[in-house]
């Protein structure tokens, strides 16, 4: 008789650790906030460019945006500024940015070309943002160079 009431309790034990286990989970568990991580830091990379540019030249630039993480919902855009020098910027066969005006980048691999206007130096930034405010800068600068 002894043994049968052992056996009793320690199932019964069970039964009750495991409903107690079972609604501790449920109670700790926030099932209408599930946060998807949407918003990655990226770097942007580009490749080295001469120093040097001739009135009417173009110069290509290449650029890489490098996020930490892929998010298919990301979407990247850029922008210009030309401060010294004359000239335009254009994304591969699109037609010259205007500056301050955003553009959606379509890849994160792309390439830029600069064209001089003028003689001088030539000074302009770029600015590459994503969907979610993050923004980095570049800054190019091309000498004047004699044809």
């Amino acid at each position: 008789m002894k043994r049968i009431y052992k056996n009793y309790f320690g199932v019964r034990g069970l039964f009750c650790l495991a409903v107690v286990i079972t609604a501790g989970l449920a109670l700790s568990c926030d099932t209408g906030n599930l946060e998807v991580k949407q918003d990655f830091p990226f770097e942007v990379n580009a490749m080295p460019v001469p120093d040097g540019i001739a009135i009417g030249e173009t110069v290509e630039i290449r650029l890489a945006i490098v996020p930490e993480a892929f998010y298919a919902g990301a979407r990247y855009y850029i922008r210009y500024f030309q401060y010294e020098g004359a000239g335009h910027l254009r994304c591969q066969d699109d037609p010259p940015y205007i500056g301050n005006d955003l553009y959606p980048l379509e890849q994160r691999n792309f390439r830029l070309y600069y064209t001089s206007g003028s003689t001088g130096t030539h000074s302009f930034d770029i600015w590459i943002s994503d969907s979610f405010g993050n923004e980095r800068q570049l800054h190019f600068e091309f000498r004047s160079r004699g044809q």
